[in-house]
């Protein structure tokens, strides 16, 4: 499995732009003499597999988390310790960000990013032209370069809205800078690179890491494809077609068989699926995961979590910190009493054991990232963060049939897998009961509260609230109980109130200076 790193650890990149939309582009070698045998568009095309979400996208280097972390942080609902000494996620949290203050955040991911896409359109552009090439490895490697094309694409519209929509690769200032493209033409862009390679691609139709070695499948196109058309159907697109065809492309990994939650052990406390997930990288639940090696690429998601003020003998980290902590509204999520999910040691810890010693933490931090081996071993994290479960596209369903179909059997199914499975001692046939006669707004309400309970360290919170314009409001009273209110106008969680131009992000001022066909987003 984790052997296909070595491959990519390996491989320097040799491509066109590597400052892409941000400074004159090099050429370390021609990609004409580059792109001329098989074995060039396998490293080209594995070279993604590290750098095709954008510099630090998932890895969590320095004290501000990784780029993923921000939207979270923009929803209020998690907050970062060392906030102190990194501004953004105290940006994040008074909502003062703006193009100059978030530009070495933003901007890096922006430049990140498009040097992804640019690599992806490097090898589709040339990886037809290679004599002797296979033909069915060939389309194989073409649909997973337009993966991350897409999964490039399908970042930057969701957090700065209408961007510049680049198809050929750009191998010098020509071509480079280039005006914004409408957000439903980049979605449309998405969505064609996705179905090509869902019909063209020859993906195989197995478990991401046990039945493929770590590569993208069928069902990873799949499952982005469907977030894609939920993301569509909300705000601000507002495209109702996308309901269909999310429910569609949920249903169709659904019925593949191919995947299933994981299932508890004899003692769900100490067995239970969630401690599985922080154990093991080759269950059927996972669709998607940014892979980690010890040796070749390490995780630093252990060191983050244990709060600074907690040294347990043994550490090995000179420094830990609790970079991702849901706050008490977050946790007002859970029922603390049905739900497993936030009991000590399962999603979240408040405490750990050392040598029989219990250690208080007197807060939440994500217990499915910790791993013993880095933490009082060796400080190399090697356990995957998985990014899309099958969990996720049973919501995707659920909300998606409700939405175009109603709230049928299928629907109320689908979301009673979920909470029944963190629900374990609640009979599931209580839970289908207290759904099926919902109104669709009030079911697809229940979705919403299942996503952010469900997905709490999957990094969906911030893209929940662009699509829906609702945030989640909950009471130190009645936990378990999430009520929704209209976005803008609401407070966040630190007093600060949300504006029509916060759920986008400001264009990156470099890129401003630089390219003067770009005009910032509104409010800006």
């Amino acid at each position: 499995m984790k052997k296909f790193l070595i491959l990519i650890a390996a491989f320097v990149v040799l491509t066109a732009c590597e400052d892409f939309l941000t400074e004159t582009p090099k050429n370390q070698i021609s990609v004409d003499q580059y792109f001329d045998k098989p074995e060039d568009a396998r490293a080209a095309v594995n070279a993604l597999y590290r750098t095709g979400s954008g510099a630090n996208s998932y890895d969590s280097g320095g004290f501000r988390g990784s780029n993923v972390m921000i939207g979270s942080f923009m929803s209020g609902l998690f907050d970062n310790e060392a906030k102190g000494e990194r501004i953004e996620g105290q940006l994040a949290h008074s909502l003062q960000q703006d193009p100059v203050n978030f530009n070495d955040y933003a901007g890096g991911w922006w430049n990140a990013m498009y040097q992804a896409v640019n690599r992806a359109n490097l090898a589709i552009d040339r990886i037809p032209g290679i004599p002797g090439m296979n033909p069915a490895e060939r389309d194989r490697i073409l649909a997973e370069a337009r993966y991350f094309r897409a999964h490039n694409y399908f970042t930057l519209v969701r957090y700065f809205g209408d961007v510049p929509l680049v198809l050929q690769p750009v191998e010098g200032l020509e071509g480079a800078f280039v005006t914004r493209e409408s957000s439903a033409t980049v979605y449309n862009q998405i969505i064609q690179d996705l179905e090509w390679a869902r019909d063209n691609g020859n993906l195989s139709n197995v478990p991401f890491e046990s039945g493929n070695n770590g590569r993208i499948t069928h069902g990873t196109v799949l499952a982005l494809l469907a977030d894609v058309h939920l993301q569509r159907a909300g705000h601000p697109m507002m495209q109702n077609d996308g309901y269909g065809e999310a429910a569609t492309t949920a249903r169709a990994i659904i019925q593949s068989g191919v995947y299933s939650l994981i299932q508890h052990g004899a003692d769900p406390m100490t067995q239970s699926a969630y401690n599985i997930m922080r154990t093991s990288q080759t269950e059927a639940e996972y669709i998607w995961s940014v892979e980690y090696d010890g040796d070749i690429a390490s995780s630093q998601y252990p060191r983050i979590t244990v709060p600074g003020a907690i040294r347990p003998p043994g550490i090995m980290y000179s420094r830990t910190l609790n970079m991702f902590r849901p706050i008490t509204a977050m946790v007002n999520m859970y029922d603390p009493e049905n739900d497993l999910r936030i009991q000590n040691r399962q999603l979240f810890a408040t405490s750990i054991e050392v040598d029989g010693q219990e250690y208080q933490f007197g807060e939440y931090v994500p217990f499915v990232w910790f791993e013993e081996g880095a933490v009082f071993g060796n400080a190399r994290g090697t356990r995957n963060l998985n990014h899309v479960k099958y969990s996720e596209i049973l919501l995707i369903a659920a909300e998606a049939i409700a939405r175009s179909q109603g709230v049928n059997a299928e629907a109320v199914g689908y979301l009673a897998d979920v909470r029944a499975r963190a629900y374990w001692n609640t009979d599931r046939a209580e839970i289908e009961a207290s759904l099926i006669g919902l109104s669709a707004d009030a079911f697809v309400e229940q979705v919403w509260t299942e996503r952010y309970r469900e997905l709490a360290l999957d990094f969906k919170q911030w893209h929940d609230i662009q699509r829906t314009r609702k945030y989640p409001v909950t009471n130190p009273d009645n936990p378990g109980v999430v009520q929704y209110v209209d976005v803008v106008g609401a407070n966040n969680n630190w007093g600060v109130q949300f504006r029509e131009r916060d759920l986008l992000y400001p264009i990156p001022d470099a890129e401003m200076q630089r390219n003067e066909n770009l005009v910032q987003n509104p409010g800006y």
